[in-house]
């Protein structure tokens, strides 16, 4: 099942010389409202809610701040109206690279007229709901590192539901499983003794388009950083692959 971690890897490498690095905090702390609204807003009864606060605590965002947040998303938060929605926008890139874009806004009008924007300034098309959605799957992913021992994680792996694995460094790995079975996943990898770095659900290309030209990858590279730099879009998911020999000359 090799090759489901190929964007993971594209974004990895980027996040070298990116400028703006991880989320930001308004993202972060719209997730951290969303999630509190669609479940109890107490971390500990609410997976989502809590893996949305162990990252925005992992980017130093104050205690004040989440919990801020997680009284907006419970609606005991006065004086921000602010309605939050969870929105998946779909569009094609250069070469006609099928992306998926999932968004956090509370004006859906301002959000499509700044990815359309976006599309249109790169080459590519914001298109219809169900246009490219198609060719991903939803998977739940842990990241596990201080993997020293493969047998032992492929254990933990079955026994936690895991549908397959990838070794992505020397002691690194991503442990795929169904959505529902997420928590449970990363408790039992826990329990195993792996270091759960991250948790999140993730779309996966069914299919790649390989990107051999350069000036077509310095375009879809630059749509992807213009779409991530809205305030709106929390996450970007493309269906292409990339060498690195093309992308060390663009990044």
């Amino acid at each position: 099942m090799a090759g489901h971690s190929k964007w993971a890897n594209i974004k990895r490498q980027k996040a070298v010389v990116d400028a703006k690095k991880g989320k930001t905090f308004a993202q972060l702390s719209r997730a951290i409202i969303i999630a509190a609204r669609s479940g109890v807003p107490d971390p500990s009864l609410n997976f989502q809610l809590r893996t949305a606060i162990d990252k925005a605590k992992a980017a130093d965002i104050p205690n004040d701040n989440i919990e801020r947040a997680i009284a907006k998303g419970a609606g005991t938060f006065g004086g921000d109206g602010a309605n939050f929605e969870a929105i998946r926008y779909e569009g094609y890139g250069p070469g006609g690279v099928a992306i998926l874009i999932e968004a956090l806004t509370d004006n859906r009008n301002r959000t499509a007229a700044d990815l359309r924007g976006a599309f249109s300034k790169c080459g590519g098309n914001l298109g219809e709901t169900g246009c490219v959605s198609w060719m991903f799957d939803q998977k739940g992913v842990c990241v596990v590192s201080g993997v020293n021992d493969e047998d032992q994680l492929l254990e933990a792996s079955l026994e936690g539901g895991a549908e397959f694995y990838e070794m992505t460094e020397d002691d690194m790995a991503e442990v795929f499983t169904e959505m529902s079975n997420l928590e449970v996943l990363s408790q039992i990898l826990k329990d195993s003794g792996f270091q759960v770095d991250d948790v999140e659900l993730r779309w996966i290309p069914s299919n790649y388009i390989e990107i051999v030209d350069s000036e077509q990858g310095r375009s879809l590279l630059k749509l992807i950083d213009s779409l991530e730099g809205l305030d709106d879009v929390q996450n970007v998911t493309a269906n292409f692959d990339m060498s690195d020999s093309v992308l060390e000359l663009l990044v």
